[in-house]
């Protein structure tokens, strides 16, 4: 499997590269910044340099054209809505369109545990954007034909990865490095295709969830 990680920098990005690189799948690190680069072939991955916050649909396009497998893992990082709503939303519906158009069919979201119409966020709360911006890339994702996964993680933590985990969970933590755990699986196992996955720190083995 030849995957594209858009997002292989950020602090799950950078967990998900030696994962899987370790099973001996092949990691096109899609990030921003010409300084970000080394540290993805440090992890095992090949570097790609691509702003896909201001990359159009068809440089995207070309960006994914040979992969089997796309994972967005990108995120603004909170803060400005506007950026929130131009990674999270629009950048995120544009690798969508552009898997699409390359004929990559395999595509796994990493969105957030609450990603679902009545998740609750009042429009006046600061976290409203970043939640209404992934249910808008979710949506998208949702209405089309590929062969997608939206994993919903808890409040994501740095602590160490204990590669268990509970589904089906509301609310809680989760470990990025469980997170990382799950993208690797959920590529590897057909029934994850077409779900929403939300998760969290718990007792059942990754491998146990969803099926080696």
């Amino acid at each position: 499997m030849n995957v594209a990680l858009i997002g292989a920098h950020g602090k799950v990005g950078r967990l998900v590269v030696p994962i899987l690189a370790d099973h001996k799948i092949e990691v096109s690190g899609i990030v921003r910044h010409e300084s970000q680069l080394p540290l993805v072939e440090e992890l095992g991955g090949t570097p790609l340099l691509l702003d896909v916050e201001n990359a159009t649909t068809e440089e995207i396009t070309e960006a994914l054209r040979g992969h089997d497998a796309v994972v967005w893992s990108a995120g603004a990082g909170g803060g400005d809505p506007d950026r929130t709503y131009a990674v999270d939303r629009d950048a995120a519906i544009r690798s969508i369109d552009a898997a699409a158009a390359a004929g990559v069919s395999r595509y796994v979201m990493v969105s957030w545990i609450g990603s679902v119409p009545d998740h609750g966020i009042a429009k006046d709360d600061s976290f409203f954007p970043y939640a209404d911006a992934k249910l808008a890339a979710d949506d998208h994702l949702r209405g089309t034909d590929l062969d997608w996964t939206i994993l919903g993680p808890g409040t994501l933590t740095n602590d160490e990865a204990t590669g268990t985990i509970t589904v089906d969970a509301h609310e809680g933590k989760t470990s990025r490095g469980n997170v990382a755990l799950v993208v690797a699986q959920a590529l590897r196992s057909p029934s994850t295709v077409g779900q929403f996955v939300r998760f969290v720190d718990g007792e059942t083995p990754v491998l146990e969830v969803f099926g080696r």
